[in-house]
């Protein structure tokens, strides 16, 4: 038996502490060149929905900067460096390379340069410096964190006073009818669309139990309150399946 203080969960699986970020890697290598693709087909394209909200809270202008964390193929990255302009700056940071060189490519496809930066980075550890960004987004990527305190702390001194955190992440349904269907779709069809559309059932498999491992609405707005964030609310979408958290610096 291991000790429990020496392990966290990878989705319902319990591995050693210092295993997790190789584990996650490992998903997130083999996700990546159709993580836009599928997406689209989990989501029915709403996950541009939930994201596009997420943008219309950032209260993001011209010339600031913002750290988009765990920002993978950087739809948010997008949106914002048209905000930000070209007197401003986004970071699109993340652990995985893969993620990141998809990003990066598709960005620049796209004539997204100049103004955005990459930086591979482990939430927990951010390398800036205090009091740096006017607005850090997180979006689907808390849950894969292995010390998620850590994370909103580190997140919390990088930002500046009077910035704000948004973390977009799959959360509790408010409902136990929305909560059985969405289980049965999670466990059943999630994989199998994994299996078809990216030959790989047990990353995604692996993806549905850790949304059922992340901490509920109140949990998780608890744990920002207790790293120091301010006027801390969420706001549930399609039924509390995915819940966005927003919290201030003052």
């Amino acid at each position: 038996m291991q000790d429990k203080e020496n392990t966290t969960h990878f989705g319902f699986k319990e591995i050693p502490t210092d295993k997790k970020v190789d584990a996650v890697a490992e998903v997130f290598h083999s996700v990546a060149a159709k993580y836009d693709i599928m997406n689209d087909l989990m989501s029915g394209g709403i996950h541009r929905l939930w994201k596009r909200h997420t943008i219309s809270q950032s209260g993001v202008r011209a010339g600031q900067k913002v750290l988009d964390i765990a920002g993978g193929t950087g739809d948010l990255t997008a949106k914002f460096s048209r905000l930000v302009g070209q007197s401003g700056q986004v970071v699109l940071a993340d652990i995985n390379d893969s993620m990141l060189k998809v990003g990066r490519d598709k960005l620049a496809n796209l004539g997204i340069v100049g103004n955005v930066q990459y930086v591979q980075a482990n939430a927990e550890e951010l390398p800036f410096p205090d009091n740096t960004f006017d607005c850090i987004t997180i979006a689907f990527g808390l849950r894969n964190v292995t010390d998620k305190s850590k994370a909103l702390a580190s997140m919390q001194r990088v930002l500046k006073p009077g910035g704000r955190l948004l973390v977009l992440e799959f959360s509790k349904p408010e409902t136990e009818c929305v909560s059985q269907i969405y289980d049965q779709y999670s466990f059943r069809l999630l994989p199998f669309m994994g299996k078809v559309i990216a030959n790989d059932a047990e990353s995604y498999r692996y993806l549905a139990e850790s949304i059922r491992m992340h901490p509920d609405q109140e949990t998780l707005k608890g744990m920002m309150q207790e790293v120091g964030f301010e006027r801390v609310t969420y706001q549930n979408m399609t039924g509390g399946i995915v819940a966005l958290h927003k919290g201030f610096k003052f």
